[in-house]
């Protein structure tokens, strides 16, 4: 029978859930990547082969099927358990449509609970970032005006003292001001333009690590790890820079320095560097994506900012602006990629996936 994966079906090639498309004897005759990479099962090899002769299906799910064939309506099944052929059971929410295509009769979509709950989270994520980013930006724009007449006034007051011991007071209103304009910058950078180019991720990792180790020469080993096959990407290598710089500079303080101003022994980041192949970013399937993780042996990020730390003016360090975190992640999701974290006492990894195919 002929394979339908090439036209009209081709876009489902791009789609982020995995699809299948069955014909009324519920034979497999088309997998998309997604399907392929959940189900681990390929198209070439299980094409012609009955569904549930190449998984374990519950009688729930082939009862749906047929009656989607039958009075030709949709279906909706959520918590379905389907058992691979290599013993693993998946949690899967699903949709079956009726379909009229050659040699096709259903469409079948299937989602993992835990990716999509995941997806969710990242969708309630982006909104409320750009919701607070838009009041942020707000807020500069009404605090720039005033904070220059402040320090302008501490110059002109500063010309009127006769008493120079007094300008040391109006030297800390124009430094202080000074800050906060530099803090306001800042706040506004995430908005300029792109300048994409092609990059090589190693050549931005050893930049940050030559800053690292001129920062902290004693205190730090950075460990390389890197997979040297991977191709070039296109991005913007200033802010790719300044993604790794951030994440790894706040690594380096955590590990350093206490609160209490002690300083601890040398401590380790590993720049580790892999290939992760159909992955799905912003809702889009990715046949063969970068991901850089930056690992540390610090002591970890308090629990009760993990799930704000990329917010504005959000920080676990005493003096921290906040900003570091909050730039990397609109760098990395300008270039459609996404940035997670997992962090316990002794082990905190950062992990960054950016799109290549």
């Amino acid at each position: 029978m002929p394979d339908v994966s090439g036209n009209p079906f081709g876009g489902l090639d791009l789609l982020s859930s995995a699809v299948a498309l069955l014909d009324e004897r519920l034979t497999i005759r088309y997998l998309n990547p997604a399907a392929e990479n959940l189900l681990a099962i390929s198209q070439k090899l299980f094409v012609g082969c009955r569904l549930d002769s190449v998984i374990e299906c519950p009688a729930k799910l082939l009862l749906a099927l047929g009656s989607v064939l039958e009075h030709r309506w949709g279906f909706t099944g959520q918590n379905i358990e389907l058992r691979l052929a290599g013993g693993e059971l998946l949690q899967l929410n699903c949709t079956v449509n009726p379909v009229d295509a050659p040699a096709a009769r259903l469409l079948v979509e299937l989602w993992p609970i835990d990716q999509q709950l995941r997806a969710t989270r990242e969708e309630r994520l982006v909104e409320q970032q750009h919701a607070s980013r838009e009041l942020i930006r707000n807020l500069v724009h009404e605090i720039k005006n005033p904070l220059g007449g402040i320090r302008g006034a501490a110059q002109l007051l500063e010309h009127e003292l006769n008493n120079p011991g007094l300008r040391e007071y109006t030297q800390v209103i124009i430094k202080e001001a000074d800050r906060l304009q530099d803090l306001m910058r800042r706040l506004l950078s995430p908005h300029r333009p792109m300048q994409p180019g092609p990059v090589n991720i190693h050549e931005i990792l050893e930049r940050v690590r030559s800053l690292l180790t001129a920062e902290f020469p004693t205190a730090l080993g950075v460990q390389r790890d890197y997979d040297t096959s991977l191709p070039e990407l296109i991005g913007d290598r200033e802010q790719l820079i300044q993604v790794f710089l951030n994440i790894a500079r706040n690594a380096a303080q955590a590990i350093t320095r206490h609160p209490d101003g002690s300083v601890s022994p040398p401590g380790q980041i590993t720049l580790r560097t892999r290939a992760a192949r159909q992955v799905t970013l912003f809702k889009r399937r990715h046949r063969l994506a970068l991901e850089v993780q930056v690992i540390d042996d610090g002591p970890g990020i308090a629990e009760d900012i993990r799930e704000r730390m990329f917010y504005p003016l959000v920080s676990g360090r005493t003096g921290g602006s906040g900003l570091g975190l909050t730039l990397a992640q609109s760098f990395v999701q300008q270039h459609q990629g996404t940035i997670e974290c997992d962090s316990q006492p002794g082990r905190t990894c950062f992990t960054i996936r950016l799109p290549l195919i």
